[in-house]
């Protein structure tokens, strides 16, 4: 299990951490290096150990060459992979294409980036207990926090993948080749054991200087999530109930424009309920591959080779698919998810290169917008601060009224939600049907990365996908990296 035995290393990987930690920490240790026996001495190295359990949310590049929106986007029915022909970044085209196999596509970084995470947190779990100047309640946070994390990352695998080994403490060297997949059925068990642990002692909010660290509603949010997507119908009303704490909580409320929920100077908005961070302050360089702090994506996300107002050049990927374009024609929140520069180009106000799989229409919600280029002194193309979303409120609000549609319970609430969604963008009421529901995800939350889930989750994936090849019965996953069955007994999933 080649990724595995990397993460068994007996030394803590500090260096992805430095950018959060002090000039001082980055000169006391110049190869970026602790030896595990000799680390979590004090609370400051115990903070800095969960520093690196949250570095992996914010995973750049790879052979994904960005964080997972983009492959995951290319993957759906909102955008094509584009980019500079057919094989520019692989793992993107194939996933956009469905000729994903073991060797070739955006799964090892999957993989990678998450039981990264999974292993720092059992690593910081399994020292917690011993580390002394700690108050009980400060411990109790980080515990949650780490218990958290774990049922994130476990979310995105189970999801991903399906079938993966379960880990709830570092694994001895000696049993990484006997490692054996964990049905899907315990790790779900798993996941919302942890987040109901997480819960109890996470704080509601956090204070300005520690946004970015997850809250007690970013886990009931999560959790809700968590059992929403186990399509279990009898827990559908499990699943409300969690998400009407946190969407009557008055911590959170929909902003009034649309436009001002994506923008990296409205950081951590009222809408914000699980938010991962990208930052130019690292000003990274090619040299740091692949650990950038930036928004690689929103580079990604740009049109080619483009000269004109408002926008920086990019690379052409995530060209935005005819059909959405169409749904999104006459909707109040095109001008915000869409970028039209064939518009620009008409109007004479621009030039660009036609990439691959060119519509003319481009990711507005991550756009390489000229205000935000990096001027500090990293390569403005890795420093993009444009965070990444990964729960918000009308994401809430959506779920809710599906679990309740689904549950058979307030269909009047339902009702609310949806309605308080699209009045928020000046749009009437609609029936809360599901089918209106899960157009109105979609339309609300286009390009976030979230429709290939809802398509595989709702049974829709293979109709909606036909087109670009989707096969029913094998695509609903990915395959197991190939690397990581190499003298193992993990197993292949099946049609791979």
């Amino acid at each position: 299990m080649k990724k595995i035995k990397i993460y068994l290393s007996v030394l803590v990987l500090v260096g992805l951490i430095l950018n959060s930690c002090s000039k001082k920490f980055l000169e006391v240790d110049p190869k970026g290096t602790t030896l595990e026996s000799n680390y979590y001495k004090n609370a400051d190295e115990a903070y800095k150990g969960l520093v690196s359990c949250y570095d992996p949310l914010g995973t750049e590049c790879g052979k994904t060459y960005s964080n997972k929106i983009g492959p995951l986007n290319s993957a759906s029915d909102d955008c094509y992979a584009g980019g500079g022909s057919s094989s520019d970044v692989p793992a993107w085209q194939v996933w956009n294409n469905y000729t994903i196999d073991a060797a070739t596509g955006i799964q090892g970084d999957f993989w990678n980036r998450n039981f990264t995470g999974v292993y720092r947190v059992n690593v910081l779990l399994s020292k917690l207990d011993a580390v002394p100047g700690m108050s009980a309640t400060l411990k109790a946070r980080y515990i949650a926090e780490c218990k958290f994390l774990r049922g994130y990352y476990y979310f995105d695998l189970v999801r991903l993948f399906k079938n993966v080994p379960l880990f709830t403490k570092p694994l001895d060297t000696k049993e990484i080749f006997n490692v054996l997949q964990a049905t899907p059925e315990a790790v779900w068990t798993q996941i919302e054991k942890d987040l109901n642990e997480a819960i109890i002692d996470l704080p509601v909010a956090v204070s300005p200087s520690e946004n970015g660290r997850v809250t007690k509603m970013a886990a009931i949010a999560l959790l809700g999530k968590v059992i929403l997507f186990q399509n279990n119908e009898g827990r559908m009303l499990e699943a409300a109930d969690l998400f009407e704490q946190v969407n009557s909580s008055p911590n959170y409320h929909l902003l009034s424009d649309f436009g001002m929920i994506f923008r990296p100077d409205n950081k951590f908005n009222a809408e914000s309920i699980f938010e991962i961070v990208h930052t130019y302050k690292a000003m990274s360089g090619w040299e740091a591959w692949p650990n950038f702090e930036g928004n690689v994506y929103t580079q990604m996300c740009g049109p080619r080779a483009y000269v004109g107002p408002t926008y920086m050049a990019g690379w052409g990927f995530n060209p935005i698919t005819p059909e959405l374009i169409a749904l999104l024609k006459n909707d109040p929140r095109y001008k915000y998810t869409v970028v039209n520069v064939d518009s620009l180009k008409t109007a004479g106000l621009c030039t660009y290169e036609k990439g691959y799989q060119n519509t003319g229409y481009f990711v507005a919600k991550f756009a390489p917008l000229k205000e935000f280029k990096d001027t500090i002194g990293g390569d403005p193309v890795l420093n993009y601060p444009n965070d990444v979303m990964e729960i918000r409120l009308a994401d809430t609000y959506l779920m809710e009224a599906e679990a309740l549609v689904r549950g058979n319970g307030n269909l009047a609430k339902a009702q609310e939600y949806l309605d308080k969604v699209r009045a928020r963008v000046g749009l009437p009421s609609v029936p809360a049907t599901l089918d209106n529901i899960y157009k109105e995800r979609r339309l609300e939350l286009a390009t976030e990365g979230h429709r290939w889930f809802d398509l595989v989750r709702t049974g829709k994936a293979a109709t909606a996908l036909a087109s670009k090849g989707f096969t029913s019965g094998k695509n609903e996953i990915l395959p197991i990296p190939l690397a990581e069955l190499t003298n193992t007994k993990l197993v292949q999933n099946p049609g791979y």
